[in-house]
């Protein structure tokens, strides 16, 4: 990714080296379960998704933010110092900075100040391949953008993937850029529209074929897509970096049974989501919401397993607006590969241990979503068919799971799990039973 530098700092000092900032503010709400060495770890990770060279990292801890310059002035002098020494040309601090503190800090420090939400939505930008997802990204960064004074941002001129967070400032056309802002969030917002009319038809189509809808949820970098490309034989990017999957991808997945249903991978969550993120995402999250089994696959080999496992659990309480979460979960231990695990925690009072990389615990799982589907779904009927009626017969056998079948006076006896809309469709179509 090409970034651009500012003509406001110096020529020398390069966007591509990152010194990284995370502010530790000692009454945190909840705790957050994490130490400053997780967040800046993180922080890394989300850098060098987008191929910045982080030059440092620290934590500074805070009794409260600063509302000119978020840390107090001899703080802000000491890291001055530390990006001088190291010949960073980006900062980037690891929670949300107001439009007041970015521009303050960048009059200090003399260098490009990005916060959290930026690093994120330039990764989105960068990322997205699909129109859909390009649109939801493109929308989320406006509306960031419309709090910042600054024409800071270059993605409607096209040049380059992201959204110019990380480049200079540029001219200041206020009122210009303002009402740009909101003529293409008006227009944004217009085309997404007619993409959410196109999903549900689509959605609608889906229903229509007898499949039920099982999605992959979790943390980014859990290892969904490895595990999405193991189930389905699909070739989804998978890699070892922050987002590698932006883009909502459905293949069909066979059950042990035979029978079919259709996964989903969606994009990992992560913690201190942009609210504009969560927002503009709502239309592919709908996937998740609709979905008929949610599969949350968590890295179990990492050391915030538990606070990401929580950060995850959070969004999907918002998403579906209950204090619960989803009684269709069904919790899926990841990469116990690279960890000692006893076997007999391979099925954990519900939970289920895998290696999306080796294949082990796989059978478990397929079983558990089959079964999860047969009670859900499927119902048993028996039917009585003339001895040459294949064609019916091998209806039941692609649309239901067949138990029992047996030949009597040149009668088939057909014991099958149907679903009630394939009960309804056999008994309208070849009324046989």
């Amino acid at each position: 990714m090409e970034i651009s530098s500012s003509s406001d700092f110096t020529s020398e000092k390069s966007t591509k080296r990152a010194f990284i900032v995370h502010p530790h503010f000692k009454q945190k709400s909840r705790a957050d379960m994490r130490d400053s060495d997780s967040c800046l770890e993180e922080a890394e990770g989300l850098a060098n998704a987008i191929d910045l060279e982080v030059v440092e990292k620290i934590a500074v801890n805070l009794a409260e933010a600063k509302p000119a310059t978020l840390f107090g002035s001899g703080k802000v002098e000491e890291i001055k110092s530390y990006i001088d020494y190291k010949g960073a040309g980006l900062v980037i601090i690891n929670t949300h900075v107001s439009p007041i503190q970015q521009r303050n800090l960048e009059k200090v420090w003399q260098v490009k100040v990005i916060d959290r939400t930026a690093l994120i939505l330039e990764i989105f930008g960068a990322r997205a391949r699909t129109y859909e997802g390009k649109l939801q990204v493109e929308l989320a960064a406006l509306n960031y953008q419309k709090s910042r004074l600054v024409r800071s941002w270059t993605h409607l001129e096209r040049q380059r993937g992201g959204f110019g967070f990380l480049g200079g400032p540029g001219e200041s056309q206020i009122e210009i850029d303002r009402r740009l802002i909101r003529d293409e969030i008006a227009k944004l917002k217009k085309q997404l529209e007619q993409v959410k009319r196109t999903r549900e038809l689509q959605r609608k189509n889906r229903r229509a074929v007898p499949f039920p809808i099982v999605a992959l949820v979790g943390y980014t970098n859990a290892g969904k897509s490895t595990l999405f490309n193991k189930l389905t034989g699909a070739s989804v990017l998978s890699m070892d970096k922050l987002f590698a999957t932006l883009d909502p991808t459905m293949r069909a997945l066979k059950l042990p049974s035979g029978g079919k249903a259709i996964l989903s991978d969606t994009v990992g969550f992560v913690s201190d989501l942009p609210t504009e993120l969560v927002a503009a995402f709502r239309a592919t999250l709908e996937d998740v919401m609709e979905a008929d089994i949610l599969l949350h696959v968590r890295d179990i080999s990492h050391h915030d397993t538990l606070a990401q496992k929580q950060d995850v659990e959070e969004v999907l309480k918002n998403l579906f607006g209950s204090e619960h979460l989803p009684e269709n979960l069904i919790e899926v231990c990841n990469k116990i590969d690279r960890i000692s695990i006893p076997h007999s925690f391979v099925d954990d009072g519900g939970k289920l241990y895998i290696s999306a990389v080796t294949g082990e615990g796989l059978d478990i799982l397929l079983a558990r979503i089959e079964e999860e589907i047969s009670k859900k779904f499927f119902r048993q009927v028996s039917y009585n068919l003339r001895a040459d009626d294949g064609k019916s017969l091998a209806w039941l056998h692609s649309h239901g799971k067949v138990t029992e079948q047996k030949i009597e006076d040149e009668i088939i006896i057909v014991n099958v799990q149907l679903s009630e809309d394939n009960i309804s469709r056999f008994e309208r179509i070849y009324a046989k039973n």
